[in-house]
């Protein structure tokens, strides 16, 4: 039986210090207070006979005279298919009503995966989002972080990306979250159809900022689990930024002595243990993480993202309600981009290079720079781009994206201008693009799941006058880049 301590020797917010002996770091305690209440605690720090212990419920109500019993092992999670569609809170306790579970129990925080039984990435996570499945594709055991600040959208491209991933399973961990935040993941998995392949992890601005820690573990833990039975697996988290801040008022407590900013000195070695769960295994199925990590004041430099940026294979930056091409980066996307289609890394390339002249345009517009013709074409195309590209209202496959690059190259460019090798002009240049521009007729392209508005050509025409040419229909050449004539 284990031992019961009667007496605790301080209470310092949410850390209780207690004289014992035979404890191990890490393991559990169940402290029982004067009005009956009872809370986990967890054993942070051990000096001697002096044991730190974590209250998940917070240190108010606590007092010296209450008794803490050892368990004799550390946080467990039950795993069983039961958890599908489930939502817990950040100890693991559930919040939707649905009954406690309780069998084959898990350990968190254990070691990740030994690199011998790693493989190399090569299968890409489709998401139904041109600016990452085009650009800087998410491929199966990549860790990655989304980069932002607080206001942009993040918490919605999350939910669109646990709705639209090709995977088997969503794990799904908020820390931090306002109620609102909560509400609006849940309804989106529910009416998304999606909570069915679901489990969901959540720490509350409301709740003990102890549960914070606990949400990317439990995570994680029941995703190497999956992962084990060979499924697929995506971690979304949001936001690593709270289990810092989380982790940084811990060490306060605890009088540690402060690095960068006050956040503890392992600060990068915390956030490497989680991020190093990311895994493929052979013969068995796979962890992918994506975490959202806020940027406060949009500085690159403060310790949390630039910790994380040394951990992680590349980031989405979300700027502007956008993902920025510039500042994202995917470095394992040349892993997959040649598997897709023959024209994925070429088009990939040409359009960020245009895309970068068109902002240098930008600058010389802003600064009054007379424009030559071929900086309105930038111009022209940077539009483009930014409207049916970059907006995350965009929903395409990564071959419909590939075909709108074509359409918006054609519309813009003459095929010299793109330094594209001649093999893939050939194949996928808009010849009907390219002949009415040459002709002078009007005419509009349509991009369906956007507007029935299309994108509207008029210079060409206005300028030679030839508003009558009737346009022949389209013939698709191998299903690529047909456009509605009007």
């Amino acid at each position: 039986m284990n031992k019961i301590y009667d007496r605790i020797i301080s209470v310092a917010g949410n850390v209780i210090t207690v004289n014992a002996e035979g404890v191990s770091y890490g393991e559990l305690a169940e402290v029982s207070m004067q009005d009956g209440s009872r809370s986990l605690a967890e054993v942070i720090r051990i000096n001697g006979h002096r044991i730190d212990l974590q209250v998940f419920s917070g240190g108010r109500g606590i007092s010296t005279n209450d008794k803490v019993r050892f368990l004799g092992h550390p946080m467990r999670m039950s795993f069983t298919d039961d958890l599908m569609g489930r939502i817990f809170n950040g100890s693991g306790q559930p919040m939707d009503n649905g009954p406690q579970l309780t069998e084959n129990l898990i350990e968190l925080g254990t070691p990740s995966v030994n690199p011998a039984n790693r493989i190399i990435p090569d299968r890409m996570i489709r998401t139904g989002i041109p600016m990452i499945d085009l650009f800087n594709s998410l491929v199966v055991s990549q860790k990655l972080p989304i980069f932002s600040i607080s206001g942009e959208p993040y918490n919605p491209l999350l939910a669109r990306i646990a709705l639209q991933a090709k995977v088997d399973l969503i794990v799904l961990g908020g820390m931090g979250l306002k109620y609102d935040d909560y509400l609006f993941f849940r309804n989106e998995l529910e009416s998304g159809g999606a909570l069915n392949r679901s489990i969901f992890f959540v720490h509350t601005a409301a709740a003990p900022v102890v549960e914070a820690l606990l949400v990317p573990d439990l995570c994680l833990a029941v995703a190497e689990q999956f992962a084990l039975q060979g499924k697929d697996v995506l971690v979304l988290l949001t936001d690593m930024t709270n289990f810092c801040d989380a982790l940084r008022e811990i060490a306060v407590t605890m009088e540690q002595v402060p690095s960068n900013r006050g956040y503890p000195g392992d600060l990068y070695s915390q956030l490497a243990k989680r991020y190093e769960k990311a895994v493929d295994l052979e013969g068995a199925g796979s962890v992918t993480i994506l975490a959202v990590t806020t940027m406060p004041g949009n500085d690159v430099t403060h310790p949390v993202p630039d910790n994380t940026g040394y951990i992680t294979e590349g980031q989405f930056y979300l700027h502007n309600g956008r993902i920025d091409p510039f500042g994202s980066l995917s470095r394992l996307k040349q892993n997959v981009n040649k598997k897709t289609r023959a024209d994925h890394q070429v088009l990939m390339d040409s359009m960020i290079r245009l895309f970068a002249s068109y902002r240098e345009t930008q600058e010389k517009r802003a600064m009054g720079f007379r424009m030559s013709d071929w900086d309105k074409k930038l111009l022209k195309y940077g539009e483009l781009f930014e409207m049916y590209m970059m907006d995350l209202s965009v929903n395409i496959t990564l071959e419909q994206a590939l075909d709108r690059g074509w359409i918006i190259l054609s519309m813009c460019f003459d095929p010299q201008e793109v330094g594209i090798r001649s093999d893939l002009l050939e194949n996928y240049w808009n010849i009907e693009i390219a002949e009415a521009k040459k002709n002078g007729i009007d005419f509009k392209v349509t991009f369906p799941e956007i507007g029935s508005g299309g994108v509207f050509m008029s210079s060409y025409a206005l300028e030679r006058g030839d508003m009558d040419t009737d346009i022949p229909e389209p013939e698709s050449r191998n299903g690529h880049n047909t456009f509605n004539k009007e």
